[in-house]
């Protein structure tokens, strides 16, 4: 069974397989730390699901705007007409929180916050903290994300890895772009 592991220290998403590293990818989660209350900006800590999948069959650099595709595929003059937009493109994997409390229901509603993994310009610096909340990838490694698991895969969100070793990015073998 596939589930996600989101490490907020590492800036990497694993895909894990009955536990174990599948891939590993460089991501960038919120320049503002996590949290889960409305409104903070930061990454939501926890357990969590795919709740929707959005885009399937979308060209790369698809813009999405409130979830729904515009018809424009990002680019340079794009990007000048909107400088500092926060660009959501490719796909998109909608959060949902399974804790009551901590991320779901009231002020830290993973899904009524509208907490996705999508996907980011090239030019965006991954392995780095950088979003406002969402967790962003490269639009290539979202779309093989996109393809291996459906909506239900589990996905969790952790500041610091429990165990303490970088999972994927130093496994012998492991493709970690």
């Amino acid at each position: 069974m596939r589930s996600i592991l989101v490490s907020l220290e590492r800036q990497r998403l694993d895909l894990l397989r009955d536990g174990e590293v599948e891939r590993s990818f460089p991501v960038s989660t919120s320049r503002f730390g996590a949290g889960e209350t409305n409104g903070s900006h930061r990454t939501p800590r926890g357990r969590h699901v795919v709740r929707a999948m959005i885009g399937a069959g979308a060209p790369p650099n698809a813009v999405f705007v409130a979830r729904r595709p515009t018809g424009e595929i990002y680019g340079p003059e794009l990007a000048a007409r909107h400088p500092g937009r926060d660009w959501i493109l490719t796909r998109i994997l909608w959060l949902s929180g399974l804790e009551p409390g901590v991320n779901r229901f009231g002020r830290v509603d993973t899904m009524r916050r509208y907490i996705y993994i999508h996907g980011t310009p090239d030019t965006t610096a991954l392995g780095t903290p950088g979003s406002i909340g969402c967790i962003r990838m490269r639009n290539s490694d979202l779309v093989e994300l996109f393809d291996a698991v459906s909506p239900g895969t589990a996905v969790t969100i952790v500041e610091r890895d429990e165990d303490g070793t970088a999972r994927g990015d130093d496994r012998e073998g492991q493709t970690t772009r």
